[in-house]
């Protein structure tokens, strides 16, 4: 047991936390595996607990307890992470954020919707459709809005409507020691004060645990959805380029490479060419889409690309966009066993198709099936390798060429991390990519709001990793 935490301290900290939440908090082998894993290559940590409360001060009580004791508190929204975050390291309190699901207030005059953070993104969207508004950041899976504002996530629209640190206008928050925050305001701007509210976003549960989110809206756009095939991966990551520098209002675009393609075309009826691809989403009017129409196919064409093939009616295009989002599980499942570990990158775009031209020769030259896939009006890509988790060679392989990408990024003046966080596994580059003093000043900032080390430890800053215990 590690020094930080009191004699017999966890064992008290359970029986208070049974004592005080009943069959709310459970220490049965079933619920603590459930939570000892995220959808991460990363191994599984059990927590010693499992605490599901329904509203802010009932994680306020948890906290209180957690820091008496000394105990590690991680929070766990959805468990689709892909970085490790909401795995349990250090053991203790795993707080399951699903009975905090209110949608606590709608206003739709001010494009602004309130709720607790085991919301989930589909259901939001749901209940804000007859409002003509929604919530825009869509990460893939259908993750909770508290883990969403923990990793800083992203998504297939970022290029059009940000990500979350644009799209969050305030916060409720529990500190280390028990204490209720509240940040930002129902204004849509403010220069009042430190961004409190910023500080939290992407701060992985390491800061304070998210109960409440104020969000941005947007209205629900016209749009007119196209796949094209390109003869390069050069030639399509630069037709995105030029059709941002041409001023077309692109609400997503998607790469997908030629090894997925041809997994989409195993899997679906949409026949695509056997070419990387592209999948684009354009906002606007159907008529000015299609005034801007030659413009588009021309920029197309002039990369190499075929001409574009566009969605005749809605059915269509959910279909695209409902191909984009399962074809990785498709190329999973090809390979039975196998495990995905999927890199994040983002470089500015005049490096994108230098960084995805050299991660496709990387993977060539490699035995293991791997897929590049990309939000690359943004200049985030992803390469997805499937591994066997048994065969240590296999891993050692990934993890050399995950490493790879990553310093490739860094080169460029790019972020190891575009959307899915820091967690476990993109530790170790911090201080690469943001220098030693800054790395010092995110040190600081844990130290004054979690002196004891008890919030998610083992995250995002590796020096102050230091399990308070092991289970």
């Amino acid at each position: 047991m590690n020094q930080h935490v009191a004699s017999g301290g966890l064992a008290e900290a359970i029986a208070a936390l049974v004592s005080r939440f009943g069959d709310r908090a459970l220490t049965g082998l079933s619920v603590r595996d459930l939570h000892a894993h995220d959808e991460s290559h990363h191994p599984a940590s059990r927590p010693d607990i499992v605490v599901f409360p329904s509203s802010t001060e009932e994680v306020a009580e948890i906290a209180t307890i957690a820091s008496r004791y000394r105990v590690p508190i991680v929070p766990f929204g959805a468990g689709s992470g892909l970085e490790g975050g909401a795995i349990p390291v250090a053991g203790g309190i795993s707080l399951d954020t699903s009975r905090l699901d209110r949608i606590l207030d709608i206003r739709p005059d001010d494009m602004i919707v309130r709720v607790e953070a085991g919301v989930r993104r589909q259901e939001l969207n749901r209940q804000l459709r007859d409002t003509g508004l929604f919530f825009p950041v869509d990460p893939g899976a259908d993750a909770s809005i508290g883990g969403m504002v923990s990793t800083g996530a992203s998504g297939t629209n970022a290029v059009r409507f940000g990500v979350m640190r644009e799209n969050v206008l305030g916060l409720t928050v529990v500190t280390a020691d028990g204490r209720i925050v509240r940040t930002g305001s129902l204004a849509r701007k403010s220069s009042s004060g430190y961004d409190l509210t910023r500080l939290f976003v992407g701060s992985e549960g390491t800061l304070g645990i998210v109960t409440e989110v104020t969000l941005r809206l947007h209205p629900i756009p016209d749009a007119v959805s196209a796949i094209a095939g390109f003869q390069t991966l050069a030639g399509a990551v630069s037709a995105v380029i030029d059709i941002k520098r041409a001023g077309l209002s692109i609400g997503r675009v998607e790469l997908l490479d030629e090894a997925l393609v041809a997994v989409i075309n195993r899997h679906e009826t949409l026949d695509l060419a056997p070419l990387p691809t592209l999948f684009f989403e354009f906002h606007g009017n159907p008529e000015s889409i299609a005034a801007l129409s030659d413009i588009i196919a021309a920029i197309v064409a002039d990369h190499g690309g075929t001409p574009l093939r566009w969605a005749k009616n809605a059915d269509e295009t959910r279909r695209i966009w409902e191909t984009r989002r399962v074809a990785l599980g498709w190329a999973k499942a090809e390979r039975p066993g196998a495990h995905s570990w999927p890199t994040d990158v983002c470089v500015p775009l005049s490096n994108l198709a230098d960084a995805v031209l050299e991660t496709h020769a990387d993977i060539r030259a490699s035995q293991i099936p791997a897929y590049i896939v990309g939000h690359v009006g943004d200049g985030n890509f992803h390469c997805v390798f499937m591994s066997d988790p048994d065969d240590a060679q296999e891993q050692a392989e990934v993890h050399r060429l995950a490493d790879r990408i990553v310093l490739r990024a860094l080169a460029v003046g790019g972020t190891a991390t575009g959307e899915h966080g820091v967690g476990l596994g993109k530790r170790v580059f911090q201080e690469a990519e943001h220098g030693a003093e800054a790395v010092a000043m995110m040190r600081t900032l844990k130290i004054a709001l979690d002196p004891l080390n008890i919030l998610n430890p083992g995250k995002i800053l590796p020096d102050l990793a230091d399990p308070l215990h092991s289970n």
